[in-house]
């Protein structure tokens, strides 16, 4: 065997034995970010259970809100089980600050302290928030709207994007955003509800601009609801 093909079978076992290193450093690296990603996940799915097994809803408000943050919390806890990679680890967790937004909202319509202020949420910030009583009429049906909690409004959403579309953080008087976060998609008269709910509404973007989607542009809905994340400015 000549010096020239020693040579090449040297270097293809230097090519191999460095392709099987960085492969194996890659998979050690993705396994830790997902390990990561599912114990950070994990801590919030914990906060949220700890919250909801702890709370009893004292009004028709909180036990609406606390009944919506069961239902995230045993969501956030099968995603979790199930999840195999960092993104599905981050649905989890989105899933349980979802959550942790539906206790807030129960804390504070029990006139309780709302507790500590969760991570910001661009989608949810970027929705805006209900800042006055509104009472409209769609198609015979009476829909309500208000930033707080009250008889003919126990319903409560965080806000963020339904099916592509923004919610406003707020309490209404029905989930009508509910259809769209099943099935994935709004019904023709979506778009008159919300302009008739939200038209003129600082903060919230006009009902061409919802029809249009969630990334067509928010005209209206400026930096100035950043912090409405935290119910505690209600």
């Amino acid at each position: 065997m000549g010096v020239s093909m020693i040579t090449v079978i040297i270097v293809i076992v230097l090519v191999a034995l460095a392709v099987f290193f960085l492969r194996s450093v890659h998979a050690t690296t993705k396994q830790r970010q997902f390990d990561d990603a599912r114990a950070e996940a994990g801590r919030w799915v914990e906060r949220l259970g700890g919250q909801v097994l702890n709370l009893t809803g004292t009004t028709i408000a909180a036990k609406q809100a606390l009944a919506d943050a069961s239902e995230r919390y045993h969501a956030a806890g099968s995603q979790l089980e199930q999840a195999t990679s960092v993104e599905q680890a981050g649905l989890a967790k989105e899933t349980a600050l979802e959550g942790l937004y539906y206790v807030r909202a129960a804390r504070v319509a029990m006139g309780m302290d709302a507790g500590p202020a969760l991570p910001q949420d661009e989608a949810r910030t970027r929705a805006g928030a209900v800042t006055e009583h509104r009472r409209v009429e769609v198609d015979g049906e009476t829909y309500e709207a208000s930033p707080r909690p009250g008889q003919n409004t126990p319903h409560y959403y965080p806000g963020g994007e339904v099916a592509g579309r923004p919610v406003p953080q707020g309490w209404y008087s029905q989930p009508w955003w509910k259809p769209a976060l099943i099935g994935g998609a709004w019904g023709l008269g979506s778009a008159v509800l919300f302009g008739a709910l939200f038209t003129g509404m600082s903060g919230i973007a006009d009902a061409q601009t919802w029809q249009s989607g969630y990334e067509a542009g928010q005209q209206d809905a400026g930096d100035s609801w950043a912090g409405l994340d935290d119910l505690d400015t209600w």
